[in-house]
């Protein structure tokens, strides 16, 4: 039998609690409460959807989102949900989950749009490890747990928008095409970096390779299947809310990287992380920037070119093809290739794989 762990739980992301909440906010619970109520009212039942979360022995950071589905729907919305769809599910706020995790078994309550994000404890190895996630007499599923070893030193961060995928962000109209109409068959792989990344991992065993994107969670499970399809290494999935938050109509994307990287920052610092982004938005600003306020949890930043078209596609003006830094990099490592093949020629002869792997 696990120990009951009736606590209060602080959310992993969390901060402290906002007063005046925007008014899109008190829009969005107003409509999302009258929706659940009725939605209830006609038999539809919770479910969970959990996402791939990530710890060390001793704790894990839990994340999942609970939401409503009719009758005999609730396994086809687990399996897949395309595009659009996506988009249209009504989360239940405040709904108690429990989560059993290394026989210890710990309740916490989702937020204002289902989203369950929680730092627990409980004994896992190191490797693949789950915990066991139910609510409201649902059938427990399972959330997949990276748990990262003691010993690791080294680790991977890597940005998924023309990075790994190629998506053309963030021009409006084929942003929205991507997200919200097609799935992961119609995505196309960034080359190489399949295989860098392998490379990155089979040279420094253990190294957690950890996805950091402003996606929205909707559509976690669509990048999960698209990485898995592409050979990517499995790993936790940093995504972000969709729509209105307590204090702002958007959530802001670049905040939401640069609270990450913090936040891993903390919680592993004793690994040094080879960030790996784009130059197409902004990830060599935050990556410079996080650079110079941890050096000691910086290995280096590898960023992957642009060509001048894809660089207009994604919103971002064409700089020198010869300049590999364009900002500060806090005297870190800094490398730039158009691919993944390119990226590793530079990044092989470093100190980051060791000279066995290269041998």
């Amino acid at each position: 039998m696990g120990k009951e762990a009736k606590v209060t739980i602080t959310p992993a992301g969390g901060s402290s609690p906002v007063v005046r909440v925007h008014r899109a906010a008190l829009i969005e619970d107003a409509v999302h409460e009258i929706v659940e109520r009725r939605l209830r009212a006609r038999g539809w039942k919770p479910y969970i959807t959990a996402y791939t979360g990530y710890g060390a022995p001793g704790w894990a950071r839990v994340m999942a989102r609970v939401l409503l589905a009719r009758p005999g729907m609730v396994r086809r919305r687990r399996e897949k949900v395309r595009g659009w769809r996506s988009f249209t599910t009504t989360p239940v706020s405040s709904a108690l989950v429990r989560i059993e995790l290394g026989g210890i078994v710990t309740e916490a309550r989702t937020d204002r749009s289902g989203y369950l994000d929680v730092r627990v404890k409980g004994d896992l190895e190191p490797g693949w490890g789950s915990a066991k996630l139910s609510t409201e007499g649902t059938v427990p599923v399972d959330a997949p747990i990276r748990v990262i070893d003691p010993s690791v030193k080294f680790g991977v961060i890597s940005d998924i928008d023309d990075t790994v995928m190629v998506t053309t962000l963030p021009r409006p109209l084929l942003a929205a095409w991507n997200t919200f109409v097609l799935d992961e068959h119609a995505r196309a792989a960034v080359p190489g970096m399949a295989v860098l990344y392998e490379r990155l991992v089979h040279a420094n065993p253990g190294t957690p390779v950890i996805y950091l994107s402003t996606g929205a969670w909707n559509v976690a499970p669509t990048l999960t299947r698209f990485l898995s399809r592409h050979l990517y290494p499995a790993g936790p999935i940093l995504l972000t809310d969709w729509g209105p938050t307590p204090d702002r109509w958007f959530r802001s994307g670049r905040e939401h990287k640069r609270k990450s990287l913090h936040q891993l920052a903390q919680e592993f610092p004793d690994v040094r992380w080879l960030l790996i982004g784009d130059d197409g938005q902004h990830d060599q600003e935050i990556y410079s920037e996080f650079a110079r306020e941890h050096p000691e949890n910086v290995a280096a930043v590898a960023i992957r070119r642009l060509s001048p078209t894809q660089a207009v596609l994604a919103g971002a003006i064409p700089g020198p093809s010869e300049t590999a830094e364009v900002v500060p990099s806090g005297g870190k490592n800094w490398f730039a290739a158009p691919d993944g093949a390119g990226l590793w020629s530079l990044l092989r002869d470093t100190d980051l794989i060791p000279k066995k792997a290269n041998g």
